[in-house]
């Protein structure tokens, strides 16, 4: 195949980050459509790509016969219909998480795309392609430092968007951590609690931070804090307590500074700077597999049920007032 022609749908932050690295990043790719309700939205981000069309019909986007594969970046309500939609026309799609809101949705997706042969549907969980995150993990299957016991994961971010809830919490931040952990430990998580402290004064109706428990069939132990108000800038945290050491995450800022007896760092204010590298690698290496006719070695249709699946459980402790959930993966 020459270069991949992509359509993009959603032309938020996050579609139209994926618009300028495709054009600007990743070889092999070509941005022809994009899509977004707000058209003039659309147009914007189709402006950086000579030539790109752009509209308000994610549907047309999809039947386009100048495009060969499609990223969707849109609202998480439109990520079942939008991905069947691309695997009944046979197009290879690269899903921003979640797969979709509900598990009974992902369960139709991944039906779905097992009736079509499977392998068409990618999902955006980049930290398998931060740099970070893929030494750890290659530092935690060396066995250099035992087992793993115990893994502290933290998501902090500067506020919430608007109309943000509890729920949203979960299946929108901490649905990363739920793919990262048992890929980083390579065990699937198998039960899980929820807790809150008071919440921050800075938002009201929000039970903000949050703290998950993991167990994962190995025995380790994951804490995973989010916390969308924190204020002073975007972080995320990772540390491994093994049986004879420990493995973290450092902080990615490149510079430091020095002034008035003080050394000091930045923060990002949002994820696309502090994962502009995964962003990049992710797209890359979908669009080269996508080329070359392979399935794409990210996370797939059945890791964002199983995301979605963890999920679920959490927001039934939630509701249950912190009890211990099982985990359960239906069967598709």
């Amino acid at each position: 195949m020459s270069e991949l022609r992509i359509g993009v749908i959603g032309a938020g932050n996050m579609g139209a980050d994926h618009v300028l690295t495709l054009h600007r990043q990743v070889s092999g790719a070509e941005v022809v459509h994009v899509a977004d309700l707000d058209k003039d939205r659309a147009a914007r981000a189709a402006g950086a790509v000579p030539g790109a069309r752009a509209g308000d019909d994610a549907f047309a986007v999809i039947e386009d016969p100048g495009v060969d594969a499609v990223v969707i970046a849109s609202h998480d309500a439109t990520h079942a219909d939008l991905a069947v939609a691309a695997v009944r026309a046979g197009k290879p799609v690269l899903c921003e998480k979640p797969l979709a809101p509900t598990l009974q949705e992902c369960v139709r997706v991944v039906r779905e795309e097992r009736r079509a042969g499977g392998g068409l549907i990618s999902l955006g969980f980049m930290r398998r392609f931060d740099p970070g995150y893929a030494d750890l993990r290659s530092a935690l299957a060396g066995g250099s430092h035992g087992a793993p016991l115990l893994v502290r994961c933290a998501s902090r971010g500067v506020s919430s968007a608007p109309g943000c809830t509890d729920e949203l919490s979960i299946t929108g931040s901490a649905i990363h951590e739920f793919d990262t952990v048992p890929w980083l430990l390579d065990s699937p998580v198998t039960e899980v609690s929820w807790h809150a402290p008071r919440s921050t004064g800075a938002v009201t109706g929000l039970r903000d931070p949050q703290l998950i428990l993991l167990r994962t069939a190995d025995g380790a132990l994951s804490t995973v804090e989010v916390f969308l108000n924190a204020g002073y800038g975007y972080d995320i945290r990772c540390e491994v307590v093994a049986e004879h050491g420990t493995v973290a995450l450092t902080d990615p800022a490149r510079i430091v500074a020095d002034s008035a007896r003080v050394r000091s760092t930045g923060y990002p204010a949002d994820w696309r700077p502090r994962f502009a590298d995964a962003y990049r690698l992710e797209l890359q290496a979908w669009v080269d597999a996508v080329r070359a006719g392979r399935v794409p070695p990210l996370a797939d249709a059945h890791d964002g049920l199983v995301a979605s699946a963890v999920a679920e459980a959490v927001i039934t402790s939630m509701r249950g007032g912190g009890a211990t959930v099982a985990v359960r993966i239906p069967e598709v």
